[in-house]
C-alpha cells in the first residue's frame, strides 16, 4: 500500500512533527487538509499553515490550508466538510495539534490547564468525531494520535501531571474509538517516539542545543506514520505504538541516520519517554 490519492485531514501541521508527516505523505501524491491557526507568521517560530501548503504542493501532494482552531466546533465541522468537498471524502484523521506545558502543579496556571484538555483531549475526540462518517466509507480508514502508551507509574504521573494528563487523554480518546468503531473497520491508533524529537518546543522547553544533539529528526516520526498508515486497517487498531518498534517491524534497524546533528551518538540523553 502506498498513500497516493488518499485524503488526509490533520490538526495543526505548519511545522515540525506534523508537516513532516504530511510531506512524507506528499511523496506518494497524497491529498493533505490541515486545520490550524497558524495563518500569520509567528515572531518564534518559522512556518504558517499557507508556508507548509506549498511544501506539501512542491513535494508532490495536493493541500488545503483550513484556517482555524480544532477547539472550535464550527471550525471542526467546516473543516471536515471542506475537505470532503474538495478532495471527495476523508481517509485519514492525524490528531497532530497538542499544547505542551511541564509546570509542576502549582505552577500550572488554570488557563493553560484548559488549554492543554481542550486542544489535546477534546481537539483529538472532537475531530475524530467529525470525521467518522466520512471514514466510513473509505476502503482504508486510519485515526492516528500523536500520543503516549498509558504509563502509570509515578515517574511520569508526577513529573509535570497537567501535561500528561492532557496527552494520556488523547490516548484515551483514541484507544476508545478503536473499541467503538472496530466493526466499522476504522483502525485507531496512537504513535509516540522513544526518544525527544528535534522540533522548536523541545529546543524551546527542554534545554536547548544540548537536548537537539540528543534528539532525533522529525522524519523519524514522519517514516513510522506512513508504515502506520499504509497498513490495512481492519485488525491494525486499538494499540499505542512506539515509532521506532515500528520501524523495526517494517525492517529498519539503523536509526543513526535520524539524529538531529549529524554524527552525534546514538545513546539518548532522553531515552524511552513515557515508557519506563
Amino acid at each position: 500500500m502506498n498513500l497516493a490519492g488518499k485524503t488526509i485531514l490533520m490538526s495543526g501541521g505548519s511545522r515540525g512533527i506534523g508537516l513532516a508527516i504530511a510531506l512524507r505523505a506528499a511523496a506518494d501524491g497524497a491529498n493533505i487538509a490541515m486545520l490550524a491557526k497558524t495563518d500569520t507568521p509567528h515572531p518564534k517560530l518559522e512556518g504558517t499553515i499557507h508556508t507548509a501548503a506549498e511544501e506539501i504542493r512542491a513535494a508532490g501532494g495536493n493541500a488545503l490550508a483550513i484556517v482555524g482552531d480544532v477547539r472550535n466546533d464550527e471550525d471542526v465541522a467546516g473543516a471536515v466538510e471542506q475537505t470532503r468537498a474538495e478532495f471527495g471524502g476523508i481517509d485519514i484523521v492525524v490528531n497532530n495539534a497538542s499544547v505542551i506545558d511541564l509546570s509542576r502543579t502549582l505552577d500550572l496556571e488554570p488557563k493553560k490547564y484548559d488549554l492543554m484538555q481542550d486542544v489535546n483531549v477534546r481537539g483529538t475526540f472532537m475531530l475524530s468525531r467529525a470525521a467518522i462518517p466520512a471514514l466510513q466509507n473509505s476502503d482504508n480508514p486510519h485515526i492516528l494520535s500523536l500520543s503516549p502508551p498509558l504509563n502509570a507509574t509515578p515517574k511520569w504521573l508526577g513529573a509535570h501531571t497537567g501535561y500528561t494528563l492532557a496527552k494520556y487523554g488523547m490516548t484515551m480518546a483514541t484507544l476508545g474509538l478503536a473499541a467503538e468503531f472496530a466493526d466499522a473497520g476504522i483502525a485507531a491508533n496512537t504513535l509516540w517516539p522513544a526518544t525527544t524529537i528535534a522540533t522548536a518546543a523541545v529546543q524551546n522547553l527542554l534545554g536547548g542545543d544540548k537536548v537537539m544533539a540528543a534528539s532525533r529528526t522529525p522524519a523519524i516520526y514522519a517514516d513510522a506514520a506512513y508504515a502506520v498508515l499504509t497498513q490495512p486497517a481492519a485488525g491494525y487498531t486499538g494499540q499505542t505504538l512506539i515509532v521506532e518498534e515500528v520501524l523495526a517491524a517494517a525492517g529498519v534497524t539503523d536509526f543513526s541516520g535520524y539524529a538531529a546533528v549529524p554524527g552525534t551518538p546514538d545513546d539518548r540523553l532522553f531515552p524511552d519517554i513515557f515508557l519506563n
